[in-house]
């Protein structure tokens, strides 16, 4: 076992073995939560939560990771990975309530034995396209002539093809949240910016059902560009937002017609937003316990509850799950480490001694799935180890961008992966980008 992050000076890198060793125990979530028999991958670590297609995207991005790190033998790997794409493609898809999926979109969450939708929940268009993301970058990176490969190719390539983004757009430029077969759209759409990015360029990129490119120009129409703290930066609250898209696309360099107007790339845009969360957290408008330099990160995440508590004479409002943001909020005093790591690549100055400050806490970073998503040190607990509230669960959507971006901050294997992808490519350029590598 390698030397804890906490066992050197805030302000030395870590290195690659300290490193390694964090995005190998966050990536055995994937590997434990996993059903063997189909591939499905629970949402959360809680006994009996069910299946999350993003989260089932995001396990798919990993596999080359577990290869690459000799976690898995590609042998192995690519029979795992083909036999995970035949029961998603085989899975019923139709109008009614109990199927998996419609217009080749899938519905957020699946039972973990069938692969049937549970709670009513809605057909996803963004956990979709974590999905689709996650089978185009498998297809990539099995690029051999072994059966398994080969079927692999075949497979994710067909799931991604049949998704009707024309449809998805519900006679409107911009694509919709969803469907429930219920009640129809979901009447909230993709508009503004946030990880709808990725979603879109995968529909320009469609050879079957594409968006025309007018709808990427509806989505950019509604952007906010802003300046924060001194940054000037396309707003978006939540840290998450400045990072799906870029666990699969290397932004570096590439502008759409917004970026150019303003001489950025959304790379740049990212990094922006991370130094605006640090500066919220060292300005601490609200007098949040811990909030400073080494203690930020503000996204969806879950948190102590819906509750009301008077602290230091101050009434304090907590929540749930919710998608928490800076500067503008909401904020509850929850703080996640796993949206710091994910902003490894666009800051590392900042991300490192954050990370090592999370490991002073004994948040789990050296123990099984890594870090514990979220803590509020305002929200005492008793029964708590540390003193005040810790997530009890583990979820599936926040251990990729961890295991991604280490991976893409040590050798861009996913994104360089993805500039061979050719939907991808499509896509970018249907979406009007420029650049370098494109």
């Amino acid at each position: 076992m390698p030397m804890l992050l906490t066992d050197l000076a805030s302000d030395v890198p870590p290195t690659d073995e300290e490193l390694g060793w964090l995005q190998f125990t966050t990536l055995l979530y994937y590997l434990q939560v996993t059903n063997p028999d189909n591939g499905l991958v629970r949402d959360n670590t809680n006994p009996v939560s069910p299946a999350s297609i993003a989260a089932l995207g995001m396990a798919l991005a990993t596999i080359p990771v577990v290869v690459e790190r000799g976690v898995i033998i590609r042998e192995f790997a690519a029979k795992i990975t083909r036999k995970r794409l035949q029961f998603l493609f085989e899975c019923p898809q139709g109008p009614g309530p109990d199927v998996s999926g419609y217009k080749g979109f899938f519905y957020h969450f699946l039972d973990i034995e069938t692969g049937r939708r549970v709670w009513q929940c809605e057909l996803s268009t963004i956990d979709s396209a974590f999905l689709f993301a996650g089978a185009l970058t498998v297809a990539s990176y099995f690029d051999g002539d072994s059966a398994d490969e080969a079927e692999i190719r075949l497979l994710a390539h067909a799931l991604y093809e049949r998704a009707d983004w024309d449809w998805a757009r519900n006679g409107g430029a911009t694509l919709t949240h969803g469907w429930h077969p219920e009640s129809g759209f979901i009447p909230h759409r993709w508009r503004g910016y946030d990880e709808g990015l990725l979603l879109y360029i995968l529909g320009l990129g469609s050879p079957t059902h594409p968006l025309p490119p007018e709808s990427y120009a509806a989505y950019t129409a509604t952007y906010e560009w802003k300046e924060i703290y001194g940054h000037e930066l396309l707003y978006s609250g939540p840290l998450f937002t400045h990072q799906l898209s870029h666990m699969w696309i290397d932004f570096r360099g590439l502008q759409d017609q917004f970026m150019r107007e303003r001489g950025s790339d959304y790379f740049q845009n990212s990094r922006q937003a991370t130094l605006v969360q640090q500066q919220y957290a060292i300005r601490n408008p609200m007098g949040f316990a811990l909030y400073g330099h080494f203690c930020w990160g503000f996204t969806a995440s879950d948190g102590p509850g819906w509750r009301t508590r008077v602290i230091d004479g101050v009434e304090r409002n907590f929540f749930d799950y919710i998608a928490r943001g800076a500067p503008f909020g909401p904020d509850d005093g929850t703080v996640s480490p796993w949206v710091v790591i994910g902003s490894l690549p666009f800051a590392p100055e900042i991300v490192f001694p954050t990370v090592r400050y999370f490991s002073s806490l004994h948040l789990g970073a050296d123990r099984l799935y890594g870090f514990r998503p979220s803590f509020n040190a305002t929200f005492s607990m008793e029964d708590s180890p540390t003193g005040w509230w810790v997530s009890p669960y583990h979820f599936g959507i926040d251990q990729g961008p961890v295991v991604l971006m280490i991976e893409n901050y040590r050798t861009g294997l996913i994104w360089n992966l993805m500039r061979r992808c050719p939907p991808i490519l499509t896509g970018l350029r249907r979406a009007g980008f420029l650049g370098e590598w494109l």
